[in-house]
């Protein structure tokens, strides 16, 4: 039965620590913009040319 209030205290405080860090998050703005940067990828210039899978790679000699 000891083994059981023991379980639950520890259960306990693992979630005050998880409330603890989830609220710490969101002071710091951790979920302030969530759209950006999903759609960063559809305007960004660069990126890879060609398919670098597919490029023949030149042996070290």
């Amino acid at each position: 039965m000891s083994v059981l209030f023991l379980l639950m205290g520890a259960s306990f405080v693992l979630a005050v620590g998880f409330l603890l860090g989830f609220i710490w998050a969101v002071r710091r703005g951790q979920f302030e913009d969530t759209e950006t940067p999903t759609l960063r990828l559809l305007t960004e210039d660069g990126g890879v040319k060609g398919n670098p899978l597919k490029e023949k790679k030149e042996p070290h000699e």
